[in-house]
């Protein structure tokens, strides 16, 4: 006797404690994204995800080799930054189709941040390319614990386009060098041109040749492949996959140029290529980035730029694929899942990696179901890595610059200045200087400078808020801005609409526009403040509207608020100030402005 009933909650914990440690872990196991579509995965899923990972391995293998030498790494980091991270991912991930890896953007972040700390192709740079994917994996999934995925509100989508742009030119004009075989320095438009001038004597012409061959190939490859393949008689998918797969086809025809009459770099000056060179065979080493308290401190706010900006190309490839495949994704999760394949691609050797949003695009069209496609993609990577580095020797590094600068020309838009200038100037603004920081100062500061102008506008515009005399449209019960339409208006009976928030930063203004208002009107007696886009208001706002009230008691006037919304009056009436009010509150304008006409009549 004495011993609980069935029912209470310590009895509930008694039996939850005496489970055995697998069925819990079972337990925990179930809410792992992967858990939605593993238990229903049969042969057809499975062959549909093994051809996607086939056609997305081509491609990712160039691809990773060439964003490995875009942020100053030895090719093979590439590699293994496309393993490990697509096992993560198909873990965690809530997109059917994202595929993660090395992208251009974060790879410009990267050498642009270990740049700072040591010389590209050194122990330390390597080291520091661990540091930065692990301190950025950490910062993602802090900020999934914590469920700040709305920082990555504060990249507008015009400063984030405007961003991309002028990254993808420090991108081009930083391959210039390897597509002219010399050296290129810098990490802005004036240093990258002043190391090619300086360096100009030095072009290759066979390196120049065979980049501008390259060039030429991928730009028309774009659009005339496939109209050439359909007109020769391949079906629309086939002609779509083989214009896809242009970039392998210079990369396997430049190679075999290079290797056959030997256009390696012992050659003459005048055929001498850069080329790849030896890439270690073999699975990703574990490693484990040391503890360098000044590495770290000097990463730590690249980290959090690359955190930020990963994380919103990633969100926006996936909401847009699964948007066309009537998916969702969690963006939370999403933190967690991109979070997590940093951190482990840090310790195997990669670099920091995002979801790409051109392999993702191919890997759907490519029949992928779910994200075991990119799993696959890693054990294709990791085959390839174990027997087809050695023909990988004479690869051109030119061909990989090539394959850079033709991608990354197709997402500029420029165009997106003149959109902004002609519908939002404030936007334009943080474009501009987004545009012109990115590229004067580099990347870093670029972004910076657009979030920042983008906040201060933000403050700018909400601390002036749109304001409105507004009267009755004839016949009607609406109101409208006096200066916009034809309404009637009363002399003794003022109605202001107020179009933003109250809040400490524009309290001043409305002060300012009662007052500027009141003088204009001898003959008023009632002010009407109507709240519709008033959505909420703070202290210092609220001790506004009493000082305004206040001088109107003085100068013989009433206030009247009208549709004010649920929220706010809460904060009204919490702050007592409604018992003190000289006026009333009305349901509607229309029914606040009909009591004081008829007041005032008699």
């Amino acid at each position: 006797g004495g011993g609980q009933p069935r029912g209470h909650p310590r009895a509930a914990l008694v039996r939850m404690s005496t489970q055995p440690a697998g069925q819990r872990m079972a337990g925990g196991l179930k809410h792992l994204p992967c858990m939605v579509w593993l238990p229903g995965y049969d042969r057809h899923t499975f062959s549909s995800d093994a051809v996607a990972a086939l056609i997305v391995t081509v491609l990712l293998i160039p691809q990773s080799l060439a964003y490995a030498m875009l942020a100053g790494l030895p090719a093979e980091v590439g590699l293994y930054a496309s393993m490990a991270p697509l096992l993560a991912y198909a873990v965690l991930g809530t997109s059917r189709v994202l595929a993660v890896g090395p992208v251009a953007i974060t790879a410009l972040m990267a050498a642009t941040a270990l740049g700072q700390w040591a010389t590209p192709g050194s122990p330390a740079y390597l080291e520091g390319a661990l540091v930065l994917a692990l301190l950025s994996g950490l910062m993602l999934m802090g900020m999934a614990v914590l469920q700040l995925g709305f920082l990555a509100n504060f990249l507008s989508n015009p400063v984030t386009s405007g961003f991309v742009s002028a990254s993808s030119v420090l991108i081009a004009l930083s391959q210039t060098g390897h597509l002219l075989g010399i050296r290129s320095q810098g990490d802005t438009v004036p240093a990258m041109l002043a190391s090619l001038w300086q360096h100009a004597a030095d072009v290759r012409p066979a390196t120049l040749g065979l980049g501008l061959v390259a060039c030429a190939w991928l730009l028309w490859s774009r659009s005339g492949l496939k109209p050439l393949l359909v007109r020769l008689g391949c079906s629309g998918s086939t002609a779509t996959l083989g214009g896809r797969l242009a970039p392998v086809l210079a990369i396997a025809a430049t190679t075999a140029w290079v290797g056959v009459l030997g256009w390696h770099q012992d050659g003459p000056h005048g055929l001498a290529v850069k080329v790849v060179g030896a890439i270690p065979q073999g699975l990703p080493p574990l490693t484990w980035p040391a503890w360098n308290p000044a590495l770290w401190h000097t990463l730590l706010m690249p980290a959090l730029l690359i955190s930020v900006v990963g994380y919103v190309q990633s969100l926006s490839a996936a909401q847009t694929l699964a948007a066309r495949q009537r998916q969702r994704v969690s963006p939370n999760a999403e933190l967690l899942a991109l979070g997590a394949s940093n951190v482990v691609v840090g310790l195997t050797g990669g670099m920091p990696v995002t979801g790409s949003l051109s392999r993702s695009v191919v890997n759907a069209d490519a029949g992928a179901l779910t994200p075991a496609s990119g799993a696959f993609t890693a054990v294709a990577l990791l085959l390839a890595s174990l027997w087809l580095t050695p023909w990988l020797f004479y690869l051109p590094q030119a061909t990989l610059a090539a394959t850079i600068i033709v991608a990354v020309l197709t997402v500029i838009d420029l165009d997106v200045l003149r959109r902004t200038w002609h519908c939002a100037r404030a936007d334009f603004a943080a474009v501009a200087a987004t545009i012109a920081a990115t590229l004067l100062l580099g990347v870093n500061a670029g972004l910076v400078a657009g979030v920042a102008v983008s906040l201060l506008l933000y403050l700018w515009r909400t601390s002036h808020p749109h304001m409105a005399v507004v009267g009755r449209v004839p016949g009607t019960e609406h109101f409208r801005n006096v200066l916009r339409h034809n309404v009637q208006t009363q002399p003794h009976v003022l109605g202001l609409r107020v179009d933003e928030s109250l809040y400490f930063a524009n309290a001043r203004t409305l002060e300012d526009r009662i007052n500027q208002e009141v003088a204009q009107r001898p003959a008023l007696r009632h002010v009407v403040l109507q709240c519709t886009a008033i959505n909420d208001i703070d202290a210092s706002a609220l001790e506004s509207l009493q000082a305004i009230d206040h001088r109107l008691q003085e100068a013989g006037l009433h206030l009247h608020l009208s549709e004010v919304k649920g929220p706010v009056m809460d904060k009204l009436q919490c702050s007592g100030w409604l018992a003190h009010l000289s006026g009333q509150v009305f349901l509607t304008h229309h029914q606040a402005v009909v009591a004081l006409e008829q007041e005032t009549g008699r």
